[in-house]
């Protein structure tokens, strides 16, 4: 898939404020500090689309960019906040728990995991609750670029064991680095081909 255009449509804390048409969205979520807006910048070509900071809880809405004018990338506020008041972060949950249950547009959740360090107990929480609420999701495995090749298929072959644990089938995986732009053409092929049946299957529905 090209990236031809990408622009920021807004910010939403409810989904009755969230877009009212029916292009499809593709959610971005992980641990505070996981590199999230760079990848998502580095997937839209767009160097300051989403916001880079250092501070963990930046995001705290459901930030809305729209590509090439057919879906929409939805940038999710991130869990493991260090420094966020407990109500704050009820807030967050009750939040993101809305958006990733309710949404009807939502074709995928991409979970942001750090490739470098081992499987953290919360991204392990999250994903095994996207499993039994059955959304669908993929991982994304970032700042592959960080240690050398080897370390990091070592490491991703610990998380994955882990996983296993817990799963009869991992879902798909993608290996990434905004700085390299690896798995960038990989992420955008797959959500072409679910924008291409999900368009197809709009076109079968009567008027």
């Amino acid at each position: 898939m090209q990236i031809k255009q990408a622009t920021y449509e807004g910010s939403f804390v409810r989904l009755d404020h969230c877009p009212k048409d029916q292009r499809p969205e593709y959610a971005f979520i992980g641990r505070s500090n996981v590199g999230k807006s760079s990848l998502i910048n580095s997937l839209v070509a767009r160097k300051e689309l989403a916001k880079v900071s250092k501070r963990p809880g930046k995001t705290q809405t459901l930030n809305y960019f729209l590509v090439n004018e057919e879906w929409y990338l939805v940038d999710l506020p991130g869990y493991g906040y260090a420094k966020v008041s407990q109500k704050q972060r009820v807030v967050w949950l009750k939040m993101i728990e809305t958006y990733l249950l309710k949404r009807e547009m939502l074709q995928c959740a991409f979970v942001l995991i750090d490739s470098n360090i081992p499987l953290q107990k919360n991204d392990l929480e999250f994903m095994n609750w996207l499993g039994e609420k059955q959304v669908p999701f993929a991982i994304v495995y970032t700042k592959c670029d960080r240690t050398s090749k080897l370390g990091i298929e070592k490491n991703l072959a610990k998380i994955r064991a882990e996983l296993g644990q817990h799963w009869h089938s991992l879902p798909t995986q993608f290996k990434s680095s905004a700085e390299k732009g690896t798995g960038q053409e990989e992420i955008l092929e797959f959500i072409g081909e679910i924008n291409q049946q999900y368009f197809e299957f709009l076109e079968k529905q009567p008027n």
